[in-house]
């Protein structure tokens, strides 16, 4: 078995190598006559394409996506949409001692005792360059929900995180780290340069919101929104952890200090705090929907690290290449996407299911 797709209703497979031709996703499941073209998904690759700074990966690749299918006349046919984005920087001999060895903290040792075969040339489909697809597929689920806005950022790296009483959404987009602490965002340019200079890495926590969800979505028991949502993220390369609301800050709290108090409101019941994220009993509440996502340093690093050959033999080994000081920083798109894909997914499943139920 074989599990490359994503989704129930608004479904997403993605498909190539790190080192391939090309990688790509196909999406199924979209509505018709919902205008696109590649001008509406390019940005969104560009956002996380390699190369951007010397806090990146410094592989160079255009990320231009090309619509094979499922789009005529700038609109969505509801046929399969086929996504391509070619490779086209790839240096495969760098990855000449990755063949012999097995890099700790990657997919190596684990892909190989599951195949008995593995694509070492950066990792094949265990690699991050897989993302740029599923940012390609979100920026469609863009086009399905059109009324919520999605929004990403860092707010932690290497354990140095943000002050939240200098929180500012238009730096967002103004320094390298995605970060809305011009503070943290200065401190950060020192901290991930050293890192990268000493051939290490560092972590990241990738926070996520989204605004204008509507109370509804969401399916009990088995495609919860904070289930699909936490798949989603946890599906992301070097995630390995996510957090839901207060995640695990609620189990500190009394239950009077957990719960979100309700009162009467214009538009149905105002809360007054939202510790659950926007969502109760797996369904949207109408809050803002939101959630923290852990990275992991990059596990390619310049500073030797005990290993053990293919064979079985000790040895030690380095990962030559050029590879992110931390993988987090561009983990932000594709946060976002994953983000919007499920949203898309829950919006139709929702319509499917409940279309003439009126809302509270």
């Amino acid at each position: 078995m074989s599990f490359n797709s994503f989704g129930r209703v608004f479904r997403f497979t993605t498909w190539g190598e790190s080192h391939g031709p090309a990688i790509g996703a196909v999406v199924d499941g979209c509505p018709p006559g919902l205008s696109l073209s590649e001008a509406d998904i390019q940005p969104w690759l560009d956002l996380r394409k390699p190369g951007t700074s010397k806090f990146t990966t410094q592989r160079r690749e255009a990320d231009e996506v090309r619509i094979l299918s499922g789009v005529f006349e700038g609109r969505t046919t509801g046929t399969p949409i086929s996504l391509m984005i070619e490779n086209t920087d790839q240096r495969s001999k760098d990855y000449s001692d990755v063949a012999k060895a097995y890099r700790p903290g990657h997919a190596d040792y684990a892909y190989d005792a599951k195949y008995g075969f593995r694509d070492y040339r950066g990792g094949g489909r265990s690699s991050a360059r897989e993302t740029a697809s599923r940012v390609a597929a979100g920026a469609v689920a863009r086009a399905v929900i059109p009324d919520v806005d999605i929004f990403a950022y860092v707010s932690e790296i290497g354990g140095d995180a943000i002050d939240f009483a200098r929180f500012d959404p238009a730096q967002i987009g103004q320094n390298p780290f995605f970060c809305p602490d011009a503070q943290a965002a200065k401190r950060w340019e020192k901290l991930v340069d050293d890192a990268r200079l000493e051939g290490s890495s560092l972590g990241a926590v990738v926070e996520c919101v989204a605004s204008g969800v509507p109370a509804g979505w969401g399916a009990p028991l088995y495609a919860k929104l904070d289930s699909e949502l936490a798949a989603a993220m946890m599906s992301i390369n070097a995630v390995k952890g996510v957090e839901i609301g207060d995640g695990f800050a609620a189990a500190k709290l009394r239950g009077e200090q957990n719960a979100d108090p309700m009162r009467p409101g214009a538009d149905g019941p105002q809360f007054l705090a939202n510790h659950a994220g926007g969502i109760a009993g797996g369904i949207a509440t109408g809050q803002p929907i939101k959630l923290r996502v852990a990275f992991k340093p990059t596990s390619s690093i310049l500073i030797p690290v005990d290993t053990v050959t293919r064979e079985g033999e000790a040895s030690q080994i380095i990962t030559k290449g050029r590879h992110d000081p931390c993988v987090g920083i561009r983990g932000v798109p594709v946060v976002e996407a994953m983000m919007a894909l499920v949203l898309a997914d829950q919006k139709l499943l929702h319509r499917a299911q409940c279309g003439d139920v009126a809302p509270i």
